[in-house]
C-alpha cells in the first residue's frame, strides 16, 4: 500500500524492528519510548494521524500501523524475557542448584500472648471491657487501697521491687514500686468510672522472686472486676465456670476452695481438673487430679470505701490469674523459664498451631 505523503514511513521502521534483538537493557527502554511511547512514539503518532487521512486511506493505513505495532510489542517482550533470563543465569553462576535451600524460621505469636488474647476475648464476649494501668505504682494503689495492713509481709522489700524515685506529683501518696499485681487498676477504674463496672485487666507484674522452674520476677497477670447492685458469689462462680468451659473444654470439672486475700471476703481458690491425667493423679498435679488456676472472691467493703463506692449499695467480685502458669498447663511446659529464653527450637513448635 502506498503510504500517505507527510505521514510516518512504516517501511523505514523495519530495520529498527530487526535491531531490537541485540539491544541491551537501557537501549531497549530508550527504543521502546521512541517507537511506542505514549507522548513521542513514532507508531503512537502514526495511529493518531489516521483520523486526519482521507476516508478511503484510513482503513488500510490504520491496519498496517496496528500490524507493525503488534510486531514491535512482541519483539520488545521477547528481548525483555531474554535479558531477564541472562540476568538470572549470571546470578546463578557458580551456584550449586542441587543444594537444598536454607530453611527459614517463620515467626509466631508467643504462646503467652496467645493465651492472654484468648482469655480476654472470652470475657469480652460476655460484656467485659479491657482496662490497663501504669506498671510503676504508688504503694497506696498497690497495697493501702486494696486493704493491705501496713505490716503485711508483701510490702517488705524481699517481696516487692521499690523504685528509687520521688512520688509522681498529683498521685496519691506513698513510695513508688513496680506493681506486684494488676489489682491497682481495679481502684483506678472505680475512681474514674462509677458502677456498674465490668473490666478485664491484662498486664505485666513484678515480684522479687527467684527465677526458677515455677517462678519469675516479671510475669503476666489477668484480673477481672464486676461491680453492680445485687452481684453475689453465685455470679462469680457462674462466670468463672463459663470461662473454664470455654478455655479448656465443655466437660472440664471445676472446684472452689476457701482461701484468704486482703481485698476480697469471702475468698476462694479455683481449681480445674488436670487436663493431663483427667483427675486420676499425676506428677503435674502432684497426684491430686486438680490444678489451681486463679484466686477470686467478693470485693471487700474497705476496697469500695477507698475507691469512693458505697458498699451498702454495691457489691462486686474479682479474680486474678497468671497466664504464664495457664500456658504451662495448656501446652504441658515443665519449666516457666522456657517461656522467657527466646529459644527458637522451643518456640517453633507453636508456629504450626498459629491461629488455632
Amino acid at each position: 500500500m502506498p503510504e500517505p505523503t507527510g505521514y510516518p514511513d512504516l517501511g523505514a521502521l523495519l530495520p529498527r524492528l530487526d535491531a531490537i534483538a541485540s539491544l541491551g537493557s537501557d537501549a531497549l527502554t530508550t527504543e521502546y519510548t521512541s517507537v511506542l511511547g505514549r507522548k513521542s512514539g513514532v507508531l503512537t503518532a502514526a495511529l493518531r494521524s489516521v483520523a486526519t487521512l482521507p476516508v478511503e486511506q484510513r482503513k488500510a493505513y490504520g491496519a498496517a500501523v496496528n500490524r507493525l505495532k503488534a510486531r514491535f510489542e512482541e519483539a520488545f517482550a521477547r528481548r525483555r524475557e531474554a535479558l531477564d533470563n541472562e540476568g538470572r543465569r549470571r546470578n546463578l553462576a557458580g551456584t550449586d542448584l542441587t543444594m537444598p535451600g536454607r530453611w527459614r524460621w517463620m515467626g509466631a505469636e508467643h504462646p503467652v500472648t496467645r493465651v492472654v488474647d484468648e482469655i480476654v476475648d472470652i470475657f469480652r464476649g460476655i460484656g467485659f471491657t479491657v482496662a490497663v494501668g501504669p506498671e510503676v505504682e504508688t504503694d497506696w494503689f498497690n497495697f493501702t487501697a486494696l486493704n493491705f495492713p501496713a505490716d503485711h509481709p508483701a510490702m517488705d522489700m524481699h517481696d516487692t521491687l521499690y523504685v528509687d524515685a520521688p512520688p509522681v506529683p498529683g498521685e496519691r501518696g506513698g513510695r513508688l514500686l513496680l506493681r506486684t499485681h494488676t489489682s491497682p487498676v481495679q481502684i483506678r477504674t472505680l475512681l474514674e468510672s462509677p458502677p456498674p463496672v465490668r473490666v478485664v485487666i491484662p498486664g505485666l507484674v513484678y515480684r522479687n522472686d527467684p527465677f526458677d522452674p515455677s517462678h519469675a520476677p516479671a510475669f503476666s497477670q489477668i484480673e477481672g472486676l464486676a461491680v453492680d447492685e445485687g452481684i453475689s458469689f453465685v455470679d462469680l462462680k457462674a462466670t468463672l465456670v463459663h470461662f473454664a468451659h470455654r478455655f479448656f473444654s465443655p466437660t472440664t470439672r471445676v472446684r472452689f476452695r476457701p482461701s484468704f486475700f486482703p481485698f476480697t471476703e469471702p475468698s476462694a481458690e479455683m481449681d480445674v481438673e488436670c487436663h493431663l491425667c483427667h483427675g486420676s493423679g499425676c506428677p503435674a498435679c502432684k497426684g491430686t487430679g486438680w490444678m489451681e488456676i486463679l484466686g477470686c472472691g467478693m470485693v471487700h467493703p474497705a476496697v469500695f470505701e477507698h475507691a469512693g463506692v458505697d458498699p451498702e449499695r454495691y457489691t462486686g467480685w474479682a479474680f486474678g490469674m497468671g497466664p504464664h502458669r495457664i500456658t504451662m498447663l495448656r501446652y504441658g511446659i515443665p519449666d516457666i523459664r522456657l517461656l522467657y529464653d527466646g529459644d527458637m527450637r522451643f518456640l517453633e513448635q507453636f508456629v504450626a498451631g498459629q491461629g488455632k
